[in-house]
């Protein structure tokens, strides 16, 4: 978890311009609705429905606003650019700055998350029960523009969409068809480019973990809207071409297991995560909720992330530790004098 000031500062720069609302599901398409589909003759930009705020999101801006004095403009997030006009931003290019997953047993989804690290706007994943109605690309994406990110640090822009539906053609590309109402939030530029990698890099792991595509491959993302090309999203990225997993788009540390909240049995409690330096020293350390409601530091230690082929940038602690509540904190240490850098955190529990 980021530190509650900064969140507050992320999430009061995006809320006052979001569309609150969520909108009704309709009844979900088939599986290959996305395909053979008529183009629009002109970019089609997203309508603003105004909707009604709900008394819980009012009651959240109205309890950070008090922090919006300490809200000191920072740098912008990187990438700058629109889709359409930097390869690297819009992922059109051929890099990726996170390995696709692997295929898996579990029946959970992979859900990608928008969450704030130092100045920086980052994609964090969780993996989510979802109900197995729908194919497994359709459940993740209706998870991530409908449901709630178990970390609170986290948020989502999208909005429940009245239909979805996914295809695959060839070996790697998914076609993506949503309507409209999706995209039902008022975003800057750099924000509508993480939403849409948000979806981008949720159908491509979903595809992926549940072997519906090789992970071998370069996957290919198609975004249409209510089955037409050319929609400029959130009134900034042009959809319609295919886009791949743009690269620093992932969270630079990223602890992977335990989730949030989760209980884990007692003794040997084993941590995962990822990093993006190779063989890059992080720093973790491990608090303990006393009694009174404050947390103390129980372990501290470091650790580095892996280099081998297929395994770079992971790395996994075995901690020993009793029952009772804890935080995990993990960061990629700074070099010689500098701070460390680009912290993650996890609330979880010892039975």
């Amino acid at each position: 978890m980021r530190p509650f000031r900064s969140w507050a500062c992320a999430m009061l720069e995006i809320q006052p311009q979001l569309g609150l609302r969520r909108l009704g599901s309709g009844p979900p398409y088939t599986k290959g609705q996305a395909t053979d589909v008529p183009e629009s003759a002109a970019p089609r930009r997203a309508g603003r429905r105004p909707g009604p705020v709900r008394s819980a999101a009012l009651a959240a801006i109205l309890m950070v606003a008090p922090l919006l004095t300490g809200c000191l403009a920072e740098p912008d997030p990187s990438p700058t650019g629109l889709l359409g006009t930097d390869p690297a931003a819009t992922g059109t290019a051929p890099s990726t700055s996170a390995p696709l997953e692997t295929t898996q047993s579990s029946n959970k989804a992979p859900v990608y998350w928008i969450g704030r690290s130092n100045s920086n706007v980052f994609l964090y994943r969780e993996f989510r029960d979802v109900p197995e109605q729908e194919n497994p690309v359709t459940r993740a994406l209706r998870a991530m523009m409908s449901d709630k990110p178990l970390d609170p640090d986290f948020f989502t822009p999208w909005q429940n969409p009245s239909k979805l539906a996914t295809s695959i053609s060839g070996k790697d590309v998914i076609t993506v068809d949503v309507s409209e109402d999706a995209f039902n939030s008022n975003l800057d530029a750099d924000m509508a480019i993480r939403a849409v990698q948000q979806l981008v890099y949720t159908a491509t792991a979903a595809a992926a973990s549940s072997g519906l595509i090789d992970s071998g491959q370069q996957i290919r993302v198609r975004i249409l809207v209510d089955g037409h090309t050319d929609y400029v999203a959130f009134d900034h990225v042009q959809l319609g071409e295919l886009m791949g997993r743009a690269a620093g788009m992932v969270a630079p540390v990223w602890i992977i297991d335990p989730q949030e909240n989760t209980e884990v049995p007692g003794g040997s409690v084993k941590i995962t995560g990822r990093s993006t330096l190779a063989g890059g020293k992080l720093r973790w350390q491990i608090l303990r909720a006393e009694e009174n409601g404050t947390k103390a530091p129980f372990l501290t230690g470091e650790t580095t992330a892996a280099t081998e082929p297929g395994q770079a940038g992971l790395f996994t602690l075995a901690l020993t530790l009793p029952a009772g509540d804890f935080e995990l904190k993990m960061a990629q240490a700074g070099i010689g004098e500098q701070p460390d850098q680009h912290e993650d955190s996890r609330a979880f529990k010892v039975r």
